[in-house]
């Protein structure tokens, strides 16, 4: 379920601003991303796992946070972002 180091460093490479940039809001949003996958598809086979649903949950929420500062910061950023990691745009 969770992201293993390779993983993680592949998607901090390809949204990074920077050299070893993990903080942005991209990095941020595609690891989040990445780990909201991971967990609709251990939901998808385990139907009454409320725990890992509460979880889920609130790693929608903190992306939809981390989205709205983006949108609101650096539009080019968040429909490149959007465009790339196939997200609805509101």
């Amino acid at each position: 379920m969770a992201l293993d180091t390779a993983q993680k460093a592949q998607i901090v490479a390809k949204f990074a601003r920077k050299e070893k940039d993990t903080g942005s809001s991209e990095v941020q949003i595609a690891l989040l991303s990445a780990r909201i996958d991971s967990i609709t598809e251990h939901m998808q086979n385990n139907p009454k796992d409320f725990s890992s649903r509460l979880g889920l949950l609130k790693l929608v929420g903190q992306r939809k946070r981390l989205m709205k500062y983006l949108k609101s910061t650096n539009y080019g950023a968040y429909s490149k972002l959007v465009n790339e990691l196939n997200l609805k745009d509101k």
